[in-house]
């Protein structure tokens, strides 16, 4: 089968492999929508989780399934599904602690184009089929459907992390597709005043849709103006979706004692010879000023999926307004995957549809 892989770090290209096997409680999927995702250019051209040979990309997919192992009880052949980025063993201790994403060790439950092969291939296995794949409503368009795995499910994440409450200001660092799912989240959990930092037209326009009540234009910025709006009193929760280590910095700044920062960033380069954050110190309150800095992976998992997938179908969010930019054809997948690494300004997110 043809799949588009990182060949080393670097470097990408179009390569042959065999079909995936089907284990026993397994499913092979025929993907009819991808999309591709700001990680994969942190895992090929920042070199973010290390050096891969040969890995088949991408972890943003619905498909088809083409065959399951004789374990599989709730899926078959034929069957349209959501297929989550993050797709945990869900026997595993970390699953039973609450944190599946962590399954066998840190960012174990990532297993697409991270530890095996990836979903921007004919075919791709899923492991543990019953618990990963989540059937594909009828009325729900693909455009929508592809952004649930990752885009929508860690936004809503930051939003869930962040513990808001009804009324609470909230600021969404970053309105790249995850940022924006942020600010939904923010708004479903009943957010007051909303601040998005972002400057490119096209996710300005939908952050104001998904709920923000303000724009913050980083290149003026972030923290003097969020202070300036809110008294010099801060945020209650602060979701951070975007941007370089030093976003951490305006983050702190921004914080109320006794909030929450939420990290969604996936931190792949721009860092010092240590390989460090940076905090600052003073606005950190020396370390005591009760600013909670939390960072996650999305659960993944079939429940999940349904969850989700019941907030787009009951019009709580429409993320088919992320898709600025529709290919149609699986020999279009590097041009999108180049689009992503290259990010021109009217782009908030490639879809690739394959049917």
């Amino acid at each position: 089968m043809k799949g588009l892989a990182m060949l080393k770090i670097g470097e990408i290209g179009w390569i042959e492999k065999d079909r995936p096997k089907c284990g026993s409680s397994d499913a092979i999927i025929r993907p009819i929508a991808l999309a591709p995702c700001t990680s994969d250019v942190h895992t090929v051209w920042e070199g973010a989780v290390g050096e891969r040979y040969n890995m088949i990309l991408g972890h943003e997919a619905v498909g088809v399934v083409d065959e399951v192992g004789s374990e599989v009880k709730d899926f078959k052949p034929g069957d349209r599904v959501i297929v989550p980025a993050i797709t945990p063993d869900w026997g595993s201790k970390a699953a039973q602690r609450g944190f599946p994403s962590q399954s066998g060790g840190p960012l174990g439950g990532w297993k697409f184009s991270n530890i095996e092969d990836g979903v921007f291939s004919e075919y791709f296995r899923v492991n543990q089929a019953d618990y990963n794949l989540a059937i594909l409503p009828d009325r729900m368009s693909l455009e929508s459907a592809v952004m649930i795995p990752d885009m929508l499910s860690t936004g809503f994440m930051g939003a869930e992390n962040a513990a808001i409450e009804f009324g609470d200001s909230v600021a969404v660092l970053g309105i790249g597709p995850v940022g924006l799912c942020g600010v939904a989240g923010a708004k479903l959990r009943g957010a007051g005043s909303i601040f998005a930092v972002g400057s490119r037209p096209n996710a300005v326009k939908v952050a104001r849709e998904y709920g923000a009540t303000d724009i913050i234009n980083y290149k003026k910025g972030t923290a003097k103006q969020i202070l300036e709006l809110t008294g010099g009193e801060g945020v209650d929760s602060v979701i951070v979706a975007g941007g370089g280590p030093d976003i951490l910095i305006d983050a702190v700044k921004i914080a109320k004692p006794g909030s929450v920062i939420s990290n969604l960033n996936y931190f792949g380069s721009g860092f010092g010879a240590e390989d460090t954050l940076p905090l600052p110190r003073v606005d950190w309150g020396f370390g005591m000023a009760y600013k909670t800095i939390t960072g996650s992976l999305c659960p993944g998992g079939r429940l999940r999926m349904e969850q989700l997938a019941e907030v787009v179908i009951n019009g709580r969010v429409d993320p088919a307004l992320m898709a600025t930019h529709i290919f149609n054809g699986f020999d279009k997948l590097e041009e999108a995957v180049l689009l992503m690494k290259d990010k021109p300004s009217n782009l908030i997110k490639p879809v690739v549809l394959l049917e």
